[in-house]
């Protein structure tokens, strides 16, 4: 479906997508643990062999390459020792992104869905700027794309332009079967690939996450970085107090009477009940959960929450 001006935030092309690049350079990304940036490029490894820093000098142990045996040192003190150097290793990132049909929802600057596409070309143009390796996987409610990581720009296009297909492809008509259970199945491909040192961007409202969803995560961040981009609308959390709406969920419409104060409540209590369940299901994931908003522009979010982060992680 072609964007126009009336499907604004509504749906995103190829081009929107690929014309975030410039907006992606000046986002700074903190990593948790294995090296100084997040999102930043290459990673310092935690093995151990010839690198580029010198990390310190140790007794010769079996199965150590004798190019590392430090002579002058081994002279002095008559027992063999080596070198150790840490080396710098690149990390692949993958990068999931949710255009299912609950992700069809907006109601003031854009979809949910939408803002799930901007984040995840922000993301991708930031780590191919830093000299990464970039790739991921599109899922809807039936379908599953990949693009394998490469270095190139052609890797990142490709990838922009299977989000803009099936973002192009929702439309409120949705005759289908809403597939909670597709998170699950994409997770798993990515654990396929991921054995260790990727890092994953899941960018998602994560409806429908199971038991499954939380033990899969939690063995992929065993070897590798993840990161979970929650996107929301906060319709939910502003409620007018009068009028009335129609929603839609797909195939099926219902209007609600924003009047009532009984109505009002309701929906209240299922907002504050949802945001509890994913506050409780951060907590036992204990990995990173960054909140963005379908109201706001996506950059600007995006830029806050990672500084916010790089603050918190220097004060530890």
């Amino acid at each position: 479906m072609p964007v126009t001006e009336s499907t604004q935030g509504v749906h995103i092309s190829t081009d929107q997508l690929v014309a975030l690049e410039a907006r992606a350079r000046d986002l700074s990304f903190v990593q948790k643990s294995r090296s100084h940036q997040q999102l930043a490029g290459r990673m310092r490894s935690s093995m151990r062999g010839r690198g580029l820093t010198f990390e310190e000098l140790r007794d010769y142990l079996p199965g150590d390459d004798i190019r590392s045996i430090d002579w002058r040192v081994t002279a002095r003190t008559n027992k063999p020792a080596v070198r150790v150097y840490s080396e710098e290793k690149e990390r692949p990132a993958l990068i999931i992104v949710d255009q299912r049909i609950n992700m069809f929802f907006g109601s003031r600057r854009s979809m949910k869905s939408v803002t799930a596409a901007e984040t995840a070309m922000l993301c991708a143009w930031r780590i191919l700027g830093s000299g990464d390796r970039v790739g991921g996987f599109v899922f809807n409610d039936t379908d599953i794309d990949e693009v394998r990581p490469h270095r190139s720009r052609e890797a990142v296009i490709t990838l922009a332009g299977k989000i803009a297909a099936q973002n192009g492809s929702l439309e409120a008509g949705f005759s289908g079967k809403p597939s909670p259970e597709s998170l699950d199945t994409v997770l798993r491909r990515v654990a396929a690939i991921a054995h260790h040192d990727h890092l994953v961007v899941v960018i998602s409202d994560f409806d429908g996450h199971s038991e499954t969803t939380r033990d899969t995560l939690l063995r992929l961040a065993d070897r590798n970085d993840i990161i979970c981009i929650l996107v929301y609308d906060p319709f939910l959390l502003d409620l007018p107090i009068s009028g009335d709406i129609v929603v839609s969920g797909g195939g099926l419409q219902a209007e609600l009477s924003l009047r009532r104060a009984d109505v009002r409540q309701a929906i209240g209590a299922f907002a504050r009940d949802r945001g509890r369940e994913l506050r409780d299901w951060q907590r036992q994931l204990g990995l990173p959960m960054l909140p963005v908003s379908a109201a706001e522009d996506t950059a600007p979010q995006l830029r806050r929450l990672l500084e916010q982060a790089s603050w918190r992680q220097r004060r530890r």
